[in-house]
């Protein structure tokens, strides 16, 4: 196919080469990356007037958390066909090989790089029984693996790193076991979570001690109590509103404490 095409799409251009020059192949090449992707659009789609335009990525599918949405949306909106060459993909390869169920699952992309946002993703998903999938970077591996733990509990996880390359590794366990490992040997490479879906105990309401355990937790560490509230609120199965109460009440009280002081 590549050797039929007017131009080459690439996101990493000196990688895209390796790859023609091996097969003998000598389209031209333009980069197509995050920071581009949509200055680049109106380019490509008139490189299509005039021929096959083939889009390659670094590594993955293209347009899968990946380059590529936007120009993909962009020739379906102008008339022009989009034909799909099915690849390796980090997603659905971890997903057969962590052993947890694969009949339904929710892809959650790269985790958000602040804690706080990354905190607020899984609180979200803390009640959903489906597998969950998502990409990290193995210099937050760590982190984002402590905040699993914290927010969902130490649930069943498969960490898949380097998948089809050289120096792939699965490691299977809890949270727990999976941070004590990579506490040990530092990641490297791309890094894929496959993390069990919630228990009915995963689902239950938390107890009130815990509740006020949760929030003095967060109150203490700087954040605001409506923050404190939404996040306790989303992780524990309490009403928001009842939650915030108990933040007004924590608060109060840890004032009157200095106050007396």
């Amino acid at each position: 196919m590549l050797k039929g095409v007017s131009l080459v799409a690439a996101e990493d251009t000196r990688t895209a080469q390796h790859l023609l020059r091996h097969y003998d192949i000598h389209a031209p090449v333009t980069s197509l990356f995050e920071h581009n992707e949509e200055t680049k659009v109106g380019a490509i789609l008139e490189a299509l007037q005039g021929g096959d335009v083939a889009l390659i990525s670094e590594a993955g599918t293209p347009g899968l958390s990946d380059p590529g949405y936007r120009l993909i949306a962009a020739t379906i909106a102008a008339g022009l066909p989009v034909v799909p060459i099915p690849g390796p993909s980090a997603l659905t390869t971890a997903l057969v090989v962590s052993g947890l169920p694969t009949d339904g699952f929710v892809f959650l992309g790269f985790l958000p790089r602040k804690p706080s946002a990354r905190r607020a993703l899984l609180g979200e998903c803390q009640a959903e029984r489906r597998t969950l999938v998502a990409y990290e970077a193995p210099h937050r591996l760590r982190e984002a693996l402590a905040d699993i733990r914290e927010t969902l509990g130490d649930r069943q996880i498969a960490v898949a790193r380097e998948l089809t390359k050289l120096f792939e590794q699965v490691i299977r366990g809890t949270v727990s076991e999976a941070l004590a490992h990579f506490e040990q040997q530092p990641p490297r490479g791309e890094i894929t979570l496959v993390i069990a879906g919630a228990t009915e105990a995963d689902s239950a309401a938390w107890a009130e001690e815990h509740v006020r355990a949760s929030l003095a937790e967060l109150l203490a560490g700087g954040l605001s109590k409506s923050e404190a509230a939404r996040q306790v609120a989303q992780r524990s199965h309490w009403p928001r509103q009842q939650v915030y109460r108990l933040a007004m009440d924590l608060a109060g009280a840890e004032q009157h404490g200095q106050e007396k002081e």
